[in-house]
């Protein structure tokens, strides 16, 4: 989860409430702020257990996101619809897939020499994407290879999970010879070691050694044996989840639990 503070007005946005609202609620108080809004990208509990507790709370505080299963949703939002919180705007990228209503946000400041930032929930992760739990590969390839892929390149990537070292892993699987791959997970591994956060990560980086951005690539077509970048998707994806150890794998129940929404990301891995 972020904070994102406009300097000028002190106004803050919350991008995922994913832990209890009274532990929010201390984060606000200690930065001296007042929470005006919450952007959700998609309904699972590790990204909106806190929304309902807030709403009730914070009357005045609105959530924002697209489907009607996110809890406390109070503006449900449409594809590149943009949002303005003082100097800072957000657009709304609809990317379903993971699940049937997840948004990214893309978020840049008015008169601002930063790099905007993408805020990609479970689509896009550093070195994967998020599994295909309510869409297809046709879904993926349109949310990473036209949507996402459009943005700035310098665009600084803050995915909803930390799975940095694992899916460069099987990047490398993919690609053995990707000087990018072995690079950043040698990268990954030494700040992992040192825990430090390997988030943000930059857009055209990810065009390196991400091989779910890198389906039109032909070493990750041969390894995938297709040539038609929707199969190479599909294979790829299949790949990946054969590819975590089995003690890595939740029970299947835990899994069908998971993604019904009863239990955290604590109790199914969702990478």
């Amino acid at each position: 989860m972020y904070f994102i503070i406009e300097e000028h007005t002190k106004t803050p946005l919350r991008l995922e409430a994913s832990v209890g609202f009274k532990k929010l609620l201390d984060i606000v108080r200690k930065e001296n702020v007042n929470l005006k809004a919450i952007l959700t990208t998609h309904h699972h509990l590790d990204h909106s257990r806190g929304n309902a507790d807030l709403v009730q709370q914070l009357p005045e505080l609105s959530v924002y996101g697209t489907d009607e299963r996110i809890r406390g949703l109070t503006h449900r939002v449409v594809h590149n619809q943009i949002l303005k919180f003082g100097d800072i705007n957000v657009k709304c990228l609809f990317t379903p897939c993971h699940t049937s209503g997840h948004v990214c946000f893309f978020v840049w400041e008015d008169g601002c020499p930063d790099a905007p930032a993408l805020f990609s929930g479970d689509t896009l992760f550093v070195g994967g994407c998020g599994q295909f739990f309510e869409g297809t590969a046709e879904q993926m390839y349109k949310n990473l290879i036209e949507t996402l892929s459009s943005l700035p390149p310098e665009t600084k990537v803050f995915c909803g999970h930390e799975y940095t070292v694992k899916n460069l892993k099987f990047a490398l699987k993919v690609e053995p010879d990707n000087e990018h791959v072995k690079e950043k997970l040698a990268w990954a591994k030494a700040r992992d070691d040192d825990d430090i956060p390997t988030v943000p990560s930059i857009l055209e980086e990810e065009l390196l050694y991400n091989p779910f951005m890198r389906v039109r690539e032909e070493a990750v077509q041969k390894f995938t044996g297709k040539t038609d970048p929707i199969d190479v998707m599909r294979v790829l994806r299949k790949e990946k989840d054969e590819f975590k150890k089995p003690k890595d794998r939740p029970p299947i129940p835990a899994l069908l639990a998971y993604q019904w929404g009863l239990l955290n990301q604590s109790a199914a891995d969702q990478e």
